[in-house]
């Protein structure tokens, strides 16, 4: 039977508590001091949606399938303990985009950064509150990125030693790093339109798709033995649903309800996201629109007002539905490439069907 989202989600919940419990009491045993760098992620840690690693579960269960060694629940403890690495290192990477972002919020819960600085004022330390918060966010990050490491490797799955899985845990670390990057020039670097689209697409890929959809799948794949085909079959879905996947959250940046999303309306704006939402608004708005969005794009100080008007730009030039179109787009592509697979897998394959549906459709 394939694993639902809930039971994903209980037990990779269930190991996370039970692993920040134990890195607490290594922290607080070099010094009680320490305790802050595990306090402050427990309320982000404990809201996500846990999509990486359930589709690492899945992965894992469509080539098991497709060998014709799947199993029947419980879930293997070790593979739970896999698939939940990849919250941490997602954590690390949320830590870190935050910081870089300016961003006050996520998950409805302040960000890592300002819950450093709050910790700075409330203490009245000495020395600039902000640049307390953006170290202590920085250490925070990389500790999580450190820890994701340590479990993955301690997970005690037969495979995860082996060149294919470490391969595909390289790079999924290295992409979305270099994708960070390739964001944070896309908001200083302004490209001409007929670049700018394409630009803001490689970011997508490496940035999110790959790591948040494509590279779980295809760990949880390898870590069961897959072939080469049964891989590239996995990344033809994983690949475009990631992208499509990203292009929603997006949408949501600029148009969603922060009480579903957990983030300040048109929190992309102020924080000048190049994305790919942006790049077709730029390619159809008029030239004094055009000037306009590039003056405001980026300021932190925009407000509703600012906002609404930002929004209405982007219905206008077409931004909104060229982005809704190429995510229906891509997300065909991907289910599409799920009628390759072997009927044996058809089990797990109908649920990341379902589930495709879900990302691409959600509202937070």
């Amino acid at each position: 039977m394939t694993a639902s989202l809930t039971e994903i989600r209980e037990l990779v919940d269930a190991q996370l508590h039970e692993f920040l419990e134990a890195r607490s009491r290594e922290a607080t045993a070099v010094s009680a001091d320490a305790a802050t760098l595990t306090d402050v992620l427990d309320p982000l840690l404990f809201r996500g949606k846990r999509i990486r690693a359930a589709l690492c579960v899945w992965g894992y269960q469509l080539a098991a399938a497709a060998a014709g060694t799947h199993r029947e629940s419980p879930l293997p403890a070790e593979l739970v303990r896999a698939a939940t690495s990849l919250e941490l290192l997602h954590l690390s990477a949320l830590i870190h985009d935050d910081m870089m972002d300016g961003s006050d919020t996520r998950r409805g819960q302040p960000t890592i950064h300002r819950r450093f600085e709050a910790f700075h004022d409330e203490h009245e330390f000495s020395g600039n509150a902000e640049g307390f918060g953006s170290a202590g966010a920085l250490i925070a990050g990389d500790l999580c990125l450190g820890w994701s490491m340590s479990m993955f490797s301690s997970c005690g799955m037969e495979r995860a030693a082996s060149p294919a899985v470490l391969n595909i845990v390289d790079r999924m670390r290295s992409d979305v790093m270099i994708g960070q990057y390739l964001d944070m020039l896309g908001e200083t670097r302004p490209l001409p339109d007929d670049k700018s689209i394409g630009a803001a697409r490689t970011v997508v890929k490496y940035k999110s798709a790959k790591y948040s959809v494509e590279h779980p799948l295809l760990l949880g794949a390898a870590l069961a033995g897959a072939d080469e085909q049964l891989l590239h079959t996995i990344s033809s879905f994983g690949m475009p649903l990631g992208e499509a996947f990203q292009l929603r959250d997006d949408v949501l940046g600029v148009f969603g309800d922060p009480h579903q999303t957990g983030k300040p309306a048109g929190d992309d704006l102020r924080s000048g996201k190049r994305t790919v939402m942006i790049a077709y608004t730029r390619a159809g708005a008029s030239a004094a629109e055009k000037r306009t969005v590039d003056a405001m794009l980026g300021d932190p100080d925009l407000n509703e007002d600012d906002v609404s008007y930002l929004r209405g730009v982007i219905e206008r030039s077409g931004g909104l539905a060229r982005t809704e179109q190429l995510m229906t787009n891509l997300a065909q592509t991907a289910r599409s490439a799920l009628s390759e697979l072997p009927p044996e897998t058809a089990e797990v394959t109908a649920t990341l069907e379902a589930f495709s549906h879900e990302l691409t459709g959600r509202k937070s």
